[in-house]
This record gives structure tokens, C-alpha cells and sequence, in this order.
């Protein structure tokens, strides 16, 4: 199937969804959107760069203060709701501890110290490595600091309104919230691009110093999700991220003061005589970080047709063969989409070992893709692909408050 914006969540929906919950309307709404990485993978925790876009797929989120000092939340895509004491609000292994969490984090810019009744409706798909978690945890603080009366740099103050709040810090406020009470450790940029993305651009984040730059991209992605069984992610990332530790330590002993992994040089990486497989994990994680460096120039400069591709082709193969980390539906999905016109280039996305890969190339040739796509691959692997096209979107935003 193929999915655009909207798919019937929106506004109108998520209000229902409160007003039959709570019997009232709420009195305000947000949303953030999901988000894919262009290019950029495995090098956020090494201390390089990523290039996310949001994607067309947003959460919503309605909000008003309640009414007995207990926090609810109820969910449209999940069909149930959670309770809590906010005043002393822990993880409870459910999926409303993304609100909660996002809720104490936002008392820290001002969002209140008050119990909340909360609806969400969402058109991120979950389990698809699309920051469903990181675009409900930035919507419900934004929904937290506008019912507060808190005003966001990019808008006109509330009347009666405190001290300004940015979207970077409502990225880092997200980030804490699933890092800190929910207890999933990530990086920062599913937040980051959920909060900062602009229509119309990619968003250059610098892992290790939060400096976020907007990047015009103008071009169709196609999102696939091959719908592997990832039984093996945890282990599996886990060991690279020892690798990488392994490979930064051996280097820093001939180079004391680098900071990061992807701060290497290749001539470094040649002198120090990694051992296997230190050599290859440290050979793409230095690659990588230097094709986003290259996509970034490319874009910047309205490149948008064969380098781009090659940057994104050549992502694959490092993800492939020096970081072991691709699949062999993933692999079948780029090799079946490349050659094609119209089609600049593909590659996996997110941590891989199945999962999602994109597809890039001008909007008409991507959607005229799909059905041999979805055919080919349900004869090749036994099951139909889930699809998605998208441009880059807007990040998230208040989208009616009282």
C-alpha cells in the first residue's frame, strides 16, 4: 500500500477522539510529524552528522487540564487509554509513558505541574523505524507548553504568556523523556527532526554539538518497509557500538584529542592498522560522515540528480559490506530500484537488519514504481511491502489553542 498525508487523521479527528473521551473539547491541539534519515546511518552515536527529513505522516495530539488530578491519555490507533497520578508519574511499560514522560520533561519549560487529559490520533506508522515515539513525545509538549499559555520563538507571545521557549528545546526536553524516564536509550535526532524540519528541506544535524542547519531538498522519497523480522537489532547494534568504542580507543592512543570516531581521518584509519572487523566498522562510519558532508554541499548547491544518487548508492554499500548491517530484502530493493529513470538512488534507513530502505528520484517515477515494486517483492519474499511517498515536511506546530 501507499500512504500520503493525511490518510483521515488530522484536527477534526483527534478533537472527536477527546470530546468522546472527556466530554469536552480540548482546548488545544498540536502535532509533529515522523521522520526518515537520508543519509547519515550509524554515525549519530560516533559523533558525526545525519540528514533527516520529516515525512508527510504526522501525530496529533489534543489536550486540556483535568479535572481530578489524575492524568489520562487515550490513544485512536491503539484503541486504549492509560491513568496516572502526574504527581508522581514513573514508567509503566505502556505506550502512554511517551505522554507522561513528555509531560514531566515539559514542567522544565514552563508546561505546567498540573494533571492532563490527553487524545492522540497518528498516521506514523508504528514499528517501521519512523519516530512514531519521538513525534508523539515532541506534539504532546508542544500541546503542554501552548496550554500553559508558554509562547514558541517561532510564533507571537501568548497574552499573559512567560519567557519564550525554542523548538530546540522542546527537542531536548522529547529527547529526555524517552532517554530519561521512559528508558529507551537513542540518539537526538528522531526528536530533532520531529521538532526543527521545514518544509521543503532536510535537516544537517551535528550529532555531537546539536548545531541544526535547514538543507533544500526538493526531491520524492520512497519509503519501503520490507517488513523483516529484526529478532537480532539489539545484539546486533550493540556489538557495532562496542566495535566502534574498540576502534576509537586504538586510534586515540596515537591521537589523544579526537573527540569521535567520525571525526577520523582515512589516512588515520590507514596508519592505525585497525584489526578485522574494527577496520571496516571504522571505514564507514568516516565514509559516512563525509557523504553527508557531501550530500549537504550537493543539495546546497541545487544538485539534485546523479551525485546525489551516488552518495546514497555508495551509503548502501558501506552499510552492506563494512558494516554488515543490510539484510537480503533490503539489498533486493535497491538493486530492483536503481537503474531505473527517474530514480537517483537508494539505500537502507535506520539501523537496518531489516527494516525500512528509501527510494529517491523524482515524485512521478517513484509512484509509478510501487505496484511492480510491491508485486515483485511479494513474489521474491512471500509478503507484500508496506509503502510510503513523501516529500519533506513541515516539523511540529500548535495547531489550535484557546
Amino acid at each position: 500500500m501507499t500512504g500520503d498525508a493525511g490518510e483521515g487523521v488530522g484536527r477534526a479527528q483527534v478533537e472527536a477522539l477527546f470530546t468522546l473521551a472527556y466530554g469536552r473539547r480540548p482546548a488545544v491541539v498540536a502535532s509533529a510529524p515522523g521522520r526518515v534519515n537520508l543519509i547519515g546511518e550509524h554515525t549519530d552515536y560516533n559523533g558525526g552528522a545525519v540528514l533527516p527529513i520529516a515525512i508527510a505522516q504526522r501525530t496529533w495530539v489534543a489536550m486540556g487540564h483535568s479535572r481530578d488530578g489524575e492524568s489520562r491519555a487515550v490513544s485512536r490507533e491503539r484503541g486504549e487509554a492509560g491513568a496516572w497520578r502526574h504527581a508522581d508519574a514513573r514508567a509503566a511499560h505502556a505506550w502512554w509513558d511517551y505522554v507522561a514522560g513528555a509531560l514531566v520533561a515539559a514542567e522544565a519549560l514552563g508546561g505546567g505541574r498540573g494533571a492532563r487529559e490527553v487524545a492522540v490520533a497518528s498516521d506514523v506508522p508504528m514499528g517501521a523505524g519512523l519516530s512514531s515515539s519521538a513525534s508523539l513525545e515532541v506534539a504532546t509538549i508542544l500541546a503542554a507548553l501552548a496550554l500553559e499559555g508558554v509562547p514558541m520563538d517561532a510564533a507571537p507571545a501568548a497574552a499573559g504568556g512567560g519567557a519564550a521557549c525554542t523548538l530546540r528545546e522542546v527537542a531536548l526536553a522529547a529527547h529526555r523523556a524517552e532517554s530519561e524516564f521512559v528508558g529507551v536509550a537513542c540518539g537526538i535526532m528522531d526528536q530533532f527532526a520531529s521538532a526543527l524540519c521545514r518544509e521543503g528541506h532536510a535537516l544537517h544535524l551535528r550529532c555531537d554539538t546539536q548545531e541544526a542547519r535547514a538543507v533544500p531538498f526538493a526531491r520524492g522519497v520512497l519509503i519501503v518497509d520490507t517488513l523483516a523480522p529484526r529478532a537480532l537489532v539489539a545484539s546486533a547494534f550493540n556489538t557495532r557500538r562496542a566495535e566502534c568504542d574498540a576502534a576509537l580507543a586504538i586510534l586515540r592512543t596515537r591521537d589523544p584529542g579526537l573527540r569521535a570516531l567520525a571525526r577520523a581521518t582515512p589516512q588515520a584509519l590507514a596508519d592505525a592498522r585497525l584489526p578485522p572487523p574494527l577496520d571496516r566498522r571504522a571505514r564507514h562510519v568516516v565514509s559516512e560522515n563525509q557523504r553527508v558532508h557531501d550530500f549537504v554541499q550537493e543539495c546546497a548547491a541545487g544538485g539534485m540528480g546523479e551525485r546525489l544518487g551516488r552518495l546514497l548508492n555508495a551509503s548502501h554499500r558501506s552499510l552492506r559490506d563494512d558494516y554488515e548491517c543490510s539484510s537480503p530484502e533490503l539489498d533486493w530493493i535497491v538493486e530492483h530500484c536503481v537503474a531505473r529513470v527517474g530514480i537517483a538512488g537508494a539505500r537502507l534507513t535506520g539501523a537496518g537488519w531489516g527494516g525500512c530502505a528509501i527510494v529517491v528520484g523524482e515524485e512521478e517515477a517513484l509512484r509509478s514504481v510501487v505496484p511492480d515494486l510491491s508485486h515483485a517483492f511479494e513474489r521474491a519474499w512471500g509478503r507484500a511491502p508496506r509503502t510510503w511517498l513523501t516529500r519533506p515536511n513541515a516539523g511540529a506546530r500548535i495547531e489550535a489553542s484557546a
